[in-house]
């Protein structure tokens, strides 16, 4: 009677996970006084339910979103009508941003940059991605996508949660609480950001949202301690540690016994795995023994921390650790005004190492299991934002229709799926709107998107909302 007398609205809510939470504290309490707990418990019961593909997921997130009609769907038709008006029968009406919609011209900007074929498929691609044109065999680009947002952190948000409103669990989140961890030393979910300048990042893109903490992404960082507070305070040796977290666990049962918050026995767990990093993480990012040809396939860039490429490099070692979730995100793309020399630089800093990542994960055999994603949050307009010069231009937001491009487990390479119209405006086959790619990642990871839910505030939520279909046609 004291203790319903003393519950708080937080403890009630919290107890309605006692049952399981006084699994999870007993399991990391038992153990000798040497060993460390798992905190990476598998995920919840009946999944994977799907014959499965795909074990874990790479996606290399383009943030600003790059432009399809320079990089992935060639519009030749466009150089005899440059300068000339977007229709307002292609337009259609449609939403623009608070950056264009005054504009009293929207002339058409075709791309300066030549496509050609490449691989047996005959992929189409710019020139600016030589390095992504060695794996056009492997890959199957999407050139149909389409979503709601028009403004970045709505989009991004979007393609992260499937909603466009801050406080639904990632993507990652989603997964590590469905299929849980196949490495008991490393977070399921990892996250890292290259790039500068941009549409900022927040730590949300990451987070767990209304699901448990320790369902969260941990972000890596590129100076300092990978982790945050990964080493020990100053005159703390692992032994004295190993006791602090002894008594602290011991401490938080009692407290757990008292008000049954799953939080509780979520921080625990997260304290242990911050001790088994301090052994799993440094042995991670220690690239001494990466041999001279892997650095010459990603570029020399791999062996500076916080660049791109070095981030690709880590997440292949995340790969073969068995990480469910790797996310990488790149900002830059954002390209308004000075296209031609921006996106120039994007794709240096980004085209080499992705190419180099599909290309490794395949050598190691592990690509058939490993499903990467490339692509940003929308698309870009074909009609100029500002000034149309001879050699430059600007291009806008679009929802429209965009580009992307998948790789590995239980995707079909060598395809090119989805057709636009000759201005890059709308699509004119086999649209895939997001709720559908989350719907078809899913299904590669043996997933039924429908059966992964989670009970809030009353209704039971998913990564797909009430939407999504799995596109067929993507898979292998």
């Amino acid at each position: 009677m004291g203790r319903t007398l003393n519950q708080n609205r937080r403890d009630f809510l919290g107890t309605t996970g006692a049952g399981f939470g006084s699994v999870a504290l007993a399991t990391l309490l038992a153990r000798d006084s040497q060993a460390a707990p798992k905190a990476n418990a598998p995920g919840i019961g009946g999944l994977p339910n799907l014959p499965v593909k795909a074990k874990r997921v790479i996606y290399l997130f383009q943030s600003g979103a790059p432009s399809q009609i320079d990089l992935f769907d060639e519009k030749p038709a466009l150089a005899n009508l440059r300068a000339t008006e977007l229709p307002e029968s292609i337009r259609k009406g449609q939403r623009l941003t608070g950056m264009t919609s005054k504009q009293e011209s929207f002339p058409v900007a075709p791309s300066m940059f030549k496509f050609k074929r490449h691989g047996e498929s005959g992929a189409n691609l710019s020139e600016l991605l030589p390095h992504t044109a060695k794996i056009a065999d492997d890959i199957c680009v999407v050139r149909s996508m389409f979503t709601e947002a028009i403004n970045h952190d709505p989009a991004i948000t979007f393609f992260q949660t499937g909603f466009q409103l801050a406080g639904r669990p990632s993507i990652g989140s989603w997964l590590s609480y469905g299929l849980g961890s196949d490495n008991d030393d490393l977070p399921a979910f990892v996250a890292m950001v290259s790039g500068e300048g941009g549409q900022p990042l927040y730590d949300r893109l990451w987070g767990s949202g209304f699901l448990p903490t320790k369902y969260q992404g941990v972000r890596f960082r590129s100076a300092g301690d990978p982790v945050l507070f990964l080493s020990n305070p100053k005159g703390v040796d692992s032994g004295t540690r190993r006791r602090m977290l002894d008594d602290l666990a011991k401490l938080n049962a009692l407290k757990f016994e008292e008000s049954g918050d799953p939080e509780i026995t979520t921080r625990t767990s997260q304290y242990e795995m911050a001790f088994r990093m301090q052994t799993s993480v440094p042995d991670l990012i220690d690239l001494s023994s990466e041999p001279d040809h892997i650095f010459e396939l990603y570029g020399q860039d791999a062996k500076v921390p916080g660049t791109f490429a070095y981030n690709c490099l880590l997440a292949r070692r995340l790969a073969e650790r068995g990480v469910r979730f790797t996310q990488l995100f790149h900002r830059g793309w954002d390209q308004h005004s000075k296209l031609p020399t921006a996106i120039g630089t994007q794709c240096k800093d980004t085209d080499q190492a992705s190419a180099a990542l599909v290309l490794d994960l395949k050598q190691r055999g592990l690509l058939d299991d490993t499903l990467v994603v490339w692509g940003g949050e929308f698309g870009r307009t074909v009609y100029c934002q500002g000034n149309l010069t001879k050699d430059d231009y600007g291009r806008d937001h679009h929802p429209r229709c965009f580009s992307l491009w998948l790789a590995g487990g239980g995707i079909k390479g060598g395809q090119t799926y989805g057709s636009t119209d000759d201005y890059s405006y709308n699509i004119t086959e086999n649209p895939v709107h997001v709720h559908d790619l989350h719907a078809t990642l899913l299904h590669c990871l043996g997933i039924d998107h429908t059966k992964l839910t989670f009970r809030f505030q009353g209704r039971r939520y998913r990564l797909t909302d009430v939407h999504g279909n799995v596109v067929e046609d993507l898979l292998a």
